[in-house]
């Protein structure tokens, strides 16, 4: 395979992969919505970010030691797990009925970065997919990491493209999204999709 094809066969499958709903695009639809634009943007990069560190971890062979050892995979998975249904518990019991005052900016913005990285940091299926897919897309004698440091942030570009398409969905429904009822339902509904995704990644196998 050459180098055109294997950067075109990975932007293709990432692109797929992109696409897929998961916890990724809830997180980022549901910040857009209850928390505005930029609240959205800062989740979004944070969970990019969170990508870029899996794709260090991988690059300098850190993630293949999670691979290889039962006990740091199975350590990571239930603190991803404990991470998500505090997420969504908090979405769940507690949702709010307007969104957050710009009073504190500081504060959200921090916060809502923080989630969306640590959602994907704490994720050891993120680091187990990039051991497992990337390579296959790096040409025999390339650099690995160099290699998997682009392959990422193709990865990324993709993620942060997708981010902007379902941020800007929201705008035409923005009054809509904002009324004290939606609010609550858009939270309860994010809390429990959270909540599966943290008992599947509980029970998860390799």
């Amino acid at each position: 395979m050459s180098i055109a094809d294997s950067l075109l066969a990975f932007t293709l499958a990432a692109a797929l992969l992109t696409l897929t709903p998961g916890l990724d695009t809830a997180l980022v639809l549901r910040t857009a919505a209850v928390e505005g634009r930029r609240q959205a943007w800062r989740a979004a990069l944070g969970i990019n970010v969170g990508c870029l560190l899996w794709g260090a971890a991988v690059a300098f062979g850190l993630g293949a030691l999670l691979a290889a050892s039962e006990l740091a995979y199975t350590l990571l998975k239930y603190c991803g797990a404990a991470y998500l249904g505090w997420l969504g518990l908090n979405l769940l019991l507690r949702p709010r009925t307007a969104i957050a005052p710009t009073t504190g900016e500081g504060r959200a913005t921090a916060n809502w970065f923080v989630k969306g990285m640590l959602g994907n940091v704490l994720n050891p299926k993120v680091g187990i997919f990039y051991v497992s897919f990337l390579p296959q897309f790096i040409p025999p004698g390339q650099p690995l990491i160099a290699w998997t440091f682009g392959l990422v942030a193709i990865h990324v570009v993709l993620g942060l493209l997708w981010s902007l398409i379902l941020i800007g969905a929201t705008r035409s429904l923005g009054e809509v999204l904002r009324k004290a009822a939606v609010i609550r339902w858009l939270d309860r509904t994010t809390g429990v999709v959270f909540l599966l995704f943290a008992a599947r990644l509980a029970v998860s196998r390799r």
